[in-house]
């Protein structure tokens, strides 16, 4: 009796040990993938990209196209060169692109004033094609000409694999041969998750106000009811619910044959911002559940770490030799603290490497006093030794990189001392001339 319960014991210490051994360190940074065919995770505050899968290649965005819309008509508003007030009516083009069934459209009415405010609301909230086409036409003349100031944009925010055919979205021959002037009909528009991001990326930075009309689940329009096809959003629908996300806000859905279902969204958790792309998932399901997943991954995994403080030095390398000074070196260091989104658990793969600024030195390395405390004398580069950087959103900037600057003031020698140094080289030149004759 006393055997079998020891052989139990035994086997009880056995299993625990086992569960003890198997059990996954909590701080161990976790990986991801997805079933999107591509998608990437942007810090906002940062512009840090914390996942990428694919995320260069170029996929028609269906209508996450309107988020270049979007952006041109809020930099409008904000230039003064028209208002939330701006009237204007819809051309049979708009007309005809909203009435059509195979496109999501409301249905536009021709002569009657609609408000920007309004026609913006429809095609963020509701995704309306007409009211796309009636806000190029309203910006620009017409929607040929939109086009050009689309690509122009792109170019100038960094959008390096983007390509505009039409302001919303559709793919060029489902528009019937009325596709925009300067286009061709099988054309379609094109842009990279990297892209999405980014065009994300300035719309929340640089019109925040954007988000109060993306995160609405919906809102009238006409007189009825048009509702957000974000499921992410707070939805008083009941199948709707599962989907909801706390803090999710924008941005823009998007879903044709081509390019199946899509999505930019952002959101916010204790503080931090994320914008998440999915491109070509295969339903509305999976492109939800999928951001879903992007989303936790991000917010759970990633976190605002100090990597290096301020006034941080590299071993053996933190003076610089100085010249004509009452020191014969200065120390140097990191200016600013260094605090990045980093996955848990991946601090230590980080390092600091020094750049210095090559014309402030002379022929042998030196700088030359009086030397001012906190002068800068180059920067510091914030590599990563090991692991996965995607590096940031924003085109140019790929480093993370702070001031390195002096710890102390050096002042200059006297003349007195000058000269006696000057005399002394002089002679130690002099004397390595004579020895090389010999």
């Amino acid at each position: 009796m006393i055997n079998k319960y020891k052989n139990k014991l035994f086997m009880l210490v056995v299993v625990t040990i086992a569960c003890f051994i198997m059990q996954p360190d909590i701080t161990e940074a976790q990986t991801i993938d997805t079933k999107a065919k591509s998608a990437i995770i942007v810090d906002v505050d940062t512009g840090k990209v914390l996942y990428a899968k694919d995320a260069d290649e170029a996929l028609p965005p269906a209508s996450m196209t309107k988020m270049m819309t979007e952006y041109i008509v809020l930099e409008h508003i904000a230039n003064g060169d028209i208002s939330w007030d701006t009237t204007t009516q819809i051309s049979d083009f708009a007309y005809w692109v909203s009435g059509n069934d195979s496109f999501s459209g409301l249905g536009l009415t021709q002569d009657v004033d609609y408000t920007v405010k309004s026609l913006y609301e429809a095609m963020a909230i509701y995704s309306d094609n007409g009211t796309s086409v009636a806000l190029a036409e309203l910006i620009a003349g017409s929607e040929g000409e939109f086009v050009e100031m689309m690509n122009e944009k792109a170019e100038e925010l960094g959008l390096t694999d983007a390509k505009f055919v039409n302001s919303t979205g559709l793919d060029n021959e489902s528009l019937d041969g009325k596709h925009p002037e300067g286009t061709k009909q099988d054309d379609t528009n094109l842009m990279s998750a990297r892209d999405a991001a980014n065009l994300g990326y300035h719309i929340v930075n640089d019109y925040p106000e954007a988000l109060e009309i993306s995160g609405m689940p919906e809102t009238e329009f006409d007189g009825a009811e048009i509702r957000n096809y974000n499921w992410m959003l707070d939805h008083d629908a009941e199948y709707l619910k599962p989907y909801y996300y706390e803090g999710v806000d924008g941005l823009k859905t998007g879903n044709t044959e081509l390019a199946g279902y899509t999505f930019t969204a952002t959101g916010e958790k204790d503080g931090q911002r994320l914008i998440v792309v999915v491109m070509k998932t295969k339903d509305e399901d999976e492109r939800f559940k999928e951001t879903a997943k992007l989303f936790d991954y991000g917010f759970d995994q990633f976190e605002e770490t100090e990597l290096f403080p301020a006034n941080y030095q590299v071993e053996d390398e933190s003076t610089i030799p100085v010249t004509k000074g009452k020191a014969k070196s200065v120390d140097i260091a990191i200016q600013d603290a260094v605090s990045v989104p980093i996955e848990k658990g991946s601090e230590e793969g980080y390092k600091v490497v020094y750049n210095l600024d090559e014309e402030l030195l002379n022929e042998d390395g030196e700088l030359t006093a009086p030397i001012k405390k906190g002068e800068k004398v180059g920067n510091a580069e914030i590599v990563i030794d090991e692991g996965e950087d995607f590096g940031y959103i924003l085109e140019g900037k790929e480093k993370i990189t702070v001031d390195l600057v002096t710890t102390e003031e050096v002042k200059s020698k006297n003349w007195f001392s000058l000269m006696l140094s000057a005399i002394g080289q002089f002679f130690v030149s002099l004397f390595d001339k004579i020895i090389g004759l010999f």
